[in-house]
């Protein structure tokens, strides 16, 4: 077996595990008393990030996707997303944030990880979104 194969196995495996990880996320979003379209957008966005960003180049599990975070919203997701936009950074962060905690109540990541995850997407907003408004103008040549 070559290695995209080994790739292309692991990638399936672990989508098989985050299959399980949204719908417990789901279940959990609904026991904090938020509305069906939200809860429904948090699990589209955490979905989007698990099971593309995360399995892109790399097999990542969605446990060591914590440290990511910045890559993705500053860069991934402007270039791949064509729905990117001010609103959509700001709700996937906000996704990730409960995802993350979720994650964190669960065992599965440390606090350590959950408290880095919410102090990069607060420094590093104002940035992500400098470059989105960069990267969608026309008579901006250097993007990044």
């Amino acid at each position: 077996m070559d290695d995209f194969e080994k790739y292309l196995q692991e990638c399936k495996r672990i989508r098989k595990t985050n299959k399980r990880l949204l719908k417990e996320f789901e279940v959990w979003l609904e026991s904090s008393g938020l509305k069906e379209k939200t809860i429904r957008d948090h699990v589209m966005n955490i979905d989007f990030y698990i099971n593309e960003y995360l399995l892109y180049e790399e097999a990542t599990k969605a446990r060591d996707g914590a440290g990511l975070v910045d890559m993705f919203l500053g860069y991934w997701f402007i270039r791949k997303a064509m729905w990117a936009s001010k609103t959509s950074i700001r709700g996937n962060a906000a996704s990730l944030k409960k995802f993350y905690t979720f994650m964190h109540g669960k065992g599965l990541i440390e606090s350590k990880d959950l408290n880095d995850l919410k102090a990069t997407i607060k420094t590093e907003m104002p940035e992500w979104l400098e470059t989105l408004a960069r990267f969608d103008d026309p008579s901006v040549e250097e993007v990044w």
